[in-house]
């Protein structure tokens, strides 16, 4: 386990969140290169269910803690695809 530090607090407190694995629809978000506009990128996005893990995390932010605990499942998910609930 990598320590965790926080450089700047946000209007909620510096807190963690414990290691878990469980299910839900997660995001994931790519660029894509437009081809009948070189040099832009637009958004793209999809999502899927199967069971991932989240490390224990460490930090703050500046929106509500119980909206970050209420929203998670809308948060875009980066992990190993092959593994998705292990680190």
């Amino acid at each position: 386990m990598v320590p965790q530090s926080i450089e700047g607090e946000g209007r909620e407190p510096v807190h963690k969140h414990p290691a878990q694995s469980h299910t839900h629809d997660h995001y994931h978000v790519t660029h894509h290169h437009r081809a009948d506009a070189p040099g832009e990128w637009e958004h793209r996005t999809f999502w899927h269910t199967h069971e991932h893990n989240h490390t224990e995390l460490t930090h703050s932010h500046d929106f509500p803690l119980d909206e970050e605990e209420r929203q998670h499942a809308k948060e875009a998910h980066v992990h190993d695809h092959s593994h998705p609930a292990h680190s």
